[in-house]
């Protein structure tokens, strides 16, 4: 961190994707509202889907094209089972996918559950100008990811670089005449 930079809050969505879950039993989500809320940014929107691949597409485009949302996290869905297809839905609508966020988080996740984090598929990507990051729906893999990662990279602060810092330039492409 560098303390000749102030800090710029984002405004972020939290998606939680599951088939039983309701806002009220939903700690996973409710974790990463509590985090970036505690970091300063903004809970622009939080909504609970089920396992419908075409529905969570939707709903990442939905707020990618909203110019109020800048971040956009989902939880759950990421495993191996027939019903986990949110890193479809989000490939779905990435421009660009980061593939290093999927191999940190997995080093992130071996030193807290050793090789099972061979079967987590988080994942993050940009489009429209907004990132999207899928995270598994444990609540410790959320405050791992947010933690370890996502805190360090939408912070303005955090050096040599980070996600916030290129937020105004990831839609360049689009304003080119």
């Amino acid at each position: 961190m560098t303390s000749s930079r102030e800090f710029i809050p984002v405004r972020i969505a939290v998606l939680t994707v599951s088939d039983t879950r309701t806002i009220a039993e939903d700690k996973s989500g409710q974790t990463l509202v509590d985090r970036l809320r505690d970091a300063g940014h903004h809970l622009a929107e939080r909504k609970i889907l089920r396992d419908e691949r075409a529905q969570i597409a939707e709903q990442l485009r939905n707020w990618c094209a909203d110019p109020e949302i800048d971040v956009i996290l989902t939880t759950g869905g990421t495993g191996l089972t027939g019903r986990d297809v949110t890193v479809e839905a989000h490939r779905d609508v990435y421009e660009k996918e980061i593939d290093a966020f999927g191999t940190v988080f997995t080093i992130v996740s071996m030193q807290k559950i050793g090789t099972s984090a061979i079967q987590s598929r988080a994942t993050g990507g940009v489009a429209n100008g907004t990132y999207l990051f899928a995270l598994p729906g444990s609540t410790g893999a959320c405050k791992d990811a947010w933690d370890e990662i996502l805190v360090k990279q939408l912070d303005y602060r955090h050096m040599p670089c980070n996600f916030v810092e290129i937020l105004p330039r990831l839609d360049e492409h689009q304003r080119r005449k």
